[in-house]
C-alpha cells in the first residue's frame, strides 16, 4: 500500500491569503500546505480520501490518472469543493464511485445538485455512483476498510483504517470503543492544528495524547495551520515516532 499526502494544511491552507505571518511567508516548500486528502494506493486500485478545493491541482501534482472512488470524511468545504473537478476522470472511465455518510450525501445533492440530476442533465456534468458508509466495515475492492467514529466539534466525522494504516482528520474527541478499532495500527494520521486549544480540533498536545493511546509503530500529523510553527522547528520537538506531514510525502507499507 503508498499513501500519498496531497495536502496537509487547515481549511485556509498555507500560506493564508493576504497573511504576513512567517510561517506563510516561508520558502520552506515543507511550510506550503493545500486543503488536507490523501491518496491510498494498493495493488491496482486508487482511492482519494476528500477532494477539497485544490483537488485539481493535487491531482496534476500527483500525476493521478485514473481514481477508482472518493471516500469523505465530512462535508466541509475544505473536504468536498473540489467535487466538480472528477469530471476529467468521468470522461475517461465513466460513472465514478462515492462513500460517505448519509448527511454528507444530501449535502453533496444539495451542492452539486447538477451532478445528482436525472431529467435534463448538462452533458458537461460528471455522474456518481453513491454508497451509504455506515459505522460498519465496508468493502473496496479486496480491501476491508472500517469506519472510525469521532466529533469533530459536536459533528460526527469518519476516519478510516485501511489494515495496517488508519486516517483521521479534523477531530476533536474519540470514544475509547473507537480508538480500540486502530488500536496498534503500523501507521497512524492524525489532525493536529495549533498549539493553543481549538474547540474543534486537536492540538498539538491532544493529537499526542491520543497518539500515546493508540500506540502506532509511526503517526503523521495533518491537517495544519501556520500557528503550529515551522516545519523544521516544530519536528525538532516531536517524540521520535511522530512526524509532521507535507505536502507530497508518501508512505509505504
Amino acid at each position: 500500500m503508498k499513501i500519498t499526502f496531497l495536502g496537509t494544511g487547515t481549511s485556509q491552507g498555507i500560506p493564508i491569503i493576504g497573511s504576513s505571518h512567517p510561517v506563510c511567508l516561508s520558502e520552506n516548500s515543507k511550510d506550503k500546505r493545500l486543503r488536507v486528502s490523501v491518496l491510498v494506493e494498493w495493488d491496482n486500485y486508487t482511492y482519494v480520501i476528500d477532494c477539497g478545493p485544490d483537488f485539481r491541482y493535487q491531482m496534476l501534482r500527483a500525476g493521478c490518472k485514473k481514481i477508482d472512488g472518493i471516500i469523505f470524511t465530512h462535508e466541509h468545504s475544505d473536504h468536498v469543493m473540489g467535487f466538480d473537478d472528477i469530471r476529467p476522470f468521468y470522461f475517461r472511465q465513466g460513472d465514478i464511485p462515492i462513500y460517505a455518510h448519509k448527511r454528507v450525501l444530501k449535502s453533496l445533492r444539495k451542492r452539486f445538485d447538477y451532478v445528482f440530476e436525472t431529467e435534463n442533465k448538462y452533458p458537461g456534468a460528471p455522474t456518481v455512483v453513491t454508497n451509504r458508509i455506515k459505522n460498519k466495515p465496508f468493502q473496496l475492492n479486496n480491501m476491508e476498510v472500517i469506519p472510525i467514529n469521532v466529533k469533530h466539534a459536536e459533528l460526527q466525522v469518519f476516519g478510516f483504517r485501511f489494515n495496517d494504516f488508519a486516517y483521521l482528520t479534523d477531530v476533536k474527541s474519540v470514544k475509547d470503543k473507537e480508538i480500540e478499532k486502530i488500536k496498534n495500527v503500523k501507521v497512524l494520521v492524525v489532525n493536529a492544528l495549533r498549539i493553543e486549544p481549538h474547540r474543534s480540533h486537536f492540538n498539538l498536545e491532544e493529537a499526542l495524547q491520543f497518539i500515546s493511546k493508540v500506540n502506532p509503530e509511526k503517526a503523521y500529523l495533518t491537517h495544519i495551520s501556520h500557528l503550529l510553527g515551522f516545519h523544521a522547528e516544530v519536528e525538532k520537538t516531536l517524540p521520535k515516532n511522530v512526524f509532521l506531514a507535507f505536502d507530497g510525502l508518501q508512505i509505504n507499507l
